[in-house]
């Protein structure tokens, strides 16, 4: 799958879930598949848990990358490993 069409399952709109991006036909926010992956949740685990697809997670995850792409986030300065 492209990265258009990852992002294609990808919806904003003002008048669902306060207009954050959610899973395409589901009220499902990505911010919070990206938590859920970042907690160590295993992809199956959310797509049995959601009635989701492996395509949404993956929606997901690109989606996040393009967010990266355009906004950096202050990190706390620690040691290097």
């Amino acid at each position: 799958m492209t990265r258009e069409e990852l992002l294609g399952r990808i919806s904003i709109d003002p008048k669902v879930c306060f207009g954050k991006p959610c899973i395409r036909g589901h009220r499902i926010w990505v911010s919070l598949v990206l938590d859920m992956l970042a907690g160590g949740m295993k992809a199956e685990e959310i797509m049995a848990e959601y009635d989701l697809t492996e395509a949404d997670i993956n929606a997901c995850i690109a989606y996040g990358a393009e967010m990266a792409r355009e906004r950096y986030v202050d990190l706390p300065m620690g040691s290097e490993a």
